[in-house]
């Protein structure tokens, strides 16, 4: 039997930030990060972005710390692990490999995994679901020798992904049920212009267009809409969300029908376990109401926030404003607030014409979000600390 004082269950950037911060306030507590990936905890947002584009990937700059970091901290590390029993009771985890960890505190950093639409062909060769390093790789080189790319999304990975092929020179297309991309976060009008933004750089779009099935023996070769539509393809990336990994503790009070509950300090009903990052259904205490998050910036300052509490060190609530970014073509958008909801108003400041804006979200006369284009971090911040202290918080 192992015995650990802190399991951390999921190597992504929330599991590493756990650690980081657990080393901060605890110098000494034995530590293991068990990950199902090969690799160290990595920079997930970068796929999508410079490391997809890249002409010869360096596997190197996707790191999070250098790759000496948990050694010389003394954390153990099992990469390449699976947890497939957790116990809250008895507070063992079995891995994959058989051993049992016995551990005092743990945390559950296991992030999400992409939504396979329940059509056809989903397993077909040359279907690929943007979530790992493997699955960039193999996008490179899956791309090198198919001529026709689509882009099976309208979300902001589909677009990152979209943007990077195409900037790669190859003919990409994107088929999307709206009407305009990003149509989860943005206003119609500015949902327009990016959209047109897209095929102005040469992205075919097929707007409206829902997916029915993936064609073709044992690889891709065609995509089949529900108006009866075939479009070839020879690769096809399926962006259609992502939905929190759970598995593990299913049937158990850490796991809900949004995530897994956690308080204003990220811990879950069972005192002395937490949650982080894709996982975490937290009170939001600045925009009001119970959110989740799949975003990296969000799992990073978890991470931070429950590695502080997990070890009794300190006492620290999660009060950040939500926000996150996007890179697209030569477009930088960043997202402060809430965007779950769309907006009765807009406040226009700028042009979407010049490529710097700001754009003001509100409900009734609540302030809700900020979209900025081409914001400086100093801009950003302002944004933070505006919603803050807006009128009704």
């Amino acid at each position: 039997m192992i015995q650990r004082d802190y399991l951390i269950i999921g190597s992504g950037i929330g599991g590493a930030s756990v650690c980081e911060s657990i080393r901060k306030y605890d110098k000494r507590g034995s530590v293991t990060l068990v990950g199902a990936e090969q690799m160290p905890p990595y920079n997930r947002w970068m796929l999508s972005k410079a490391f997809l584009r890249d002409k010869v990937p360096v596997m190197k700059k996707l790191a999070h710390v250098d790759a000496g970091w948990y050694d010389s901290n003394k954390i153990e590390t099992r990469l390449g692990t699976m947890v497939t029993q957790f116990n809250i009771e008895r507070r063992l985890a079995v891995l994959g490999n058989g051993e049992t960890i016995e551990f005092n505190k743990a945390c559950l950093a296991m992030g999400s995994k992409p939504v396979r639409p329940p059509v056809a062909g989903v397993s077909l060769g040359n279907v690929i679901y943007m979530r790992t390093v493997r699955d960039a790789l193999a996008l490179r080189e899956m791309s090198n020798l198919e001529k026709a790319i689509v882009v099976v999304g309208g979300g902001l990975l589909a677009c990152e992904v979209a943007s990077s092929l195409r900037q790669m020179k190859f003919k990409v297309s994107m088929m999307h049920r709206n009407q305009y991309l990003l149509n989860r976060y943005l206003d119609p009008e500015t949902g327009a212009w990016v959209t047109g933004y897209f095929a102005k750089h040469g992205v075919t779009l097929l707007l409206g267009q829902s997916l029915n099935g993936f064609e073709g023996k044992t690889v891709l070769r065609n995509i089949q809409t529900k108006s009866g539509d075939r479009v070839a393809a020879g690769v096809a990336v399926v962006a259609c969300g992502a939905e929190p990994n759970l598995d593990l503790v299913r049937n158990t009070p850490l796991s809900g029908p949004h995530g897994s509950p956690v308080t204003e300090y990220l811990e879950t009903e069972e005192k002395g376990i937490y949650a982080v990052g894709d996982l975490a259904f937290y009170p939001d205490r600045i925009m009001g109401g119970v959110r989740r998050q799949t975003h990296w910036a969000n799992a990073r300052d978890q991470g931070l926030v429950a590695g502080a509490n997990i070890t009794g060190k300190k006492r620290v609530r999660y009060e950040q404003v939500p926000h996150f970014w996007t890179e697209m073509f030569d477009l930088r958008l960043t997202f402060v607030g809430d965007f779950s909801i769309q907006p009765t108003r807009v406040d226009l400041r700028g042009t979407h014409a010049k490529k710097k804006f700001v754009a003001r979200y509100y409900q009734g006369e609540k302030l809700r979000a900020l979209l900025l284009c081409e914001g400086s971090p100093r801009e950003v911040e302002s944004a933070k600390t505006e919603l803050r202290t807006a009128p009704g918080k």
